[in-house]
């Protein structure tokens, strides 16, 4: 049972890191596959997505590092695998994410808080 939801966990973890739209454009990048050591199309190996840095023009490799976070300490907006800064940047906070599960705009309880470094170099492609 506790096998059973470590891997509900993780799935949804991974598709934290990516979005579920797969139309053309930055939110284009998906998890192929919710799988150990699989890799984020046109990434490097065992990646599990991608997060489209929109202050730079590139995506990043990314995978679940841990899931869920704690509320506590800053975090980072990810929208559809989607967001404004990446490394290099002074507002990256290492892939601390917050995804705005209840769209009121304001980290709260109702959110999900999980980390997802991304991994250099960014490129102009996902």
């Amino acid at each position: 049972m506790l096998r059973h939801i470590a891997l509900c966990v993780s799935v949804a973890a991974l598709a934290a890191c990516a979005p579920a739209d797969r139309s053309t454009g930055p939110a284009a990048s998906t998890v192929d596959a919710p799988r150990a050591a699989v890799s984020a199309k046109g990434g490097r190996a065992a990646t599990t997505g991608t997060v489209y840095v929109s202050s730079q023009g590139l995506y990043y490799d990314t995978f679940v590092s841990q899931d869920p976070l704690p509320q506590e300490g800053p975090f980072q907006l990810l929208s559809d695998g989607l967001t404004e800064f990446g490394p290099g940047d002074p507002g990256y906070l290492g892939g601390r994410w917050w995804e705005d599960l209840n769209d009121n705009g304001i980290q709260d309880a109702g959110d999900h808080y999980f980390l997802c470094p991304l991994l250099p170099p960014g490129r102009p492609s996902p």
